[in-house]
């Protein structure tokens, strides 16, 4: 009897433990995590052209010649304006939304412009820059690929002047210099691809003032000078990757 019982039992118990397991629920089914877009990534060495606009504020005065200075008489001012191209190389490094970054920029230059003379008659004074180049500093908050900066640093222009006959247009004297200031900026720069980016700029060069002797005359002029450039520019840039995020 004691065997019959525990064969039963067996039977049972082999009966109900399929039927069990069927009753289990199936394990649920979990999706992976959706992947977040690729961010941005500024990070990296760029280089590029840029071309634009630019105008030069002139203001000469008159000081004598190196033998006989007297005080400043005022000729007059001109704006010096014309177009630019040139190129730029930097370095840009990302901390969250915060983009640092370091450039140094050539530009050649065709920024001409004149006015009569205040102090002499029949006769006009022209400027022209022909190069500049800026050395900078960059801060910029970036949305993405979209990037508003701003910049400061040193800036250097080449520069001539002349002073000619107004009427015959023969030339009397002239001087040329490298002058050192500073430059301030700003733009807006969009990455149109992973390595791809254009901006537009806007700088202001504090070129400040300088006494120039000109020859053959020994006249003495004091020039003062501003810069204003906005420019386009288009950059390729290396060793930024973006990095997908979950």
């Amino acid at each position: 009897m004691k065997k019959f019982l525990l064969g039963t039992v067996g039977l049972i118990a082999l009966g109900v433990a399929p039927a069990m397991a069927a009753d289990l629920a199936a394990r649920p089914y979990t999706k992976a995590p959706p992947i977040i877009p690729a961010m941005y990534d500024w990070s990296g060495f760029y280089i590029g052209a840029n071309g634009g606009w630019g105008s030069s504020r002139n203001c000469w005065d008159y000081l004598g010649t190196t033998a006989a200075p007297f005080a400043a008489f005022g000729e007059g001012c001109h704006d010096a304006s014309g177009g630019t191209v040139g190129g730029q190389i930097g370095y840009n490094w990302q901390v969250g939304t915060w983009v640092f970054g370091v450039e140094a920029q050539g530009n050649w230059a065709d920024f001409k412009g004149s006015n009569a003379s205040l102090r002499f008659t029949d006769t006009t004074n022209e400027s022209k820059v022909d190069a500049f180049g800026l050395f900078t500093a960059r801060v910029g908050y970036a949305w993405n690929n979209a990037l508003l900066y701003v910049k400061g640093g040193a800036a250097v222009t080449s520069d001539k002047y002349t002073t000619y006959r107004t009427l015959a247009g023969t030339i009397i004297d002239d001087a040329s210099e490298t002058r050192w200031g500073a430059a301030v900026g700003g733009g807006l720069e969009y990455g149109f691809t992973p390595n791809w980016s254009f901006a537009v700029e806007y700088d202001h060069l504090f070129m400040g003032g300088r006494d120039l002797t000109f020859a053959p005359t020994t006249n003495v002029d004091h020039i003062k000078q501003d810069v204003d450039v906005v420019t386009a520019r288009i950059n390729y840039r290396w060793g930024g990757p973006i990095v997908a995020r979950y």
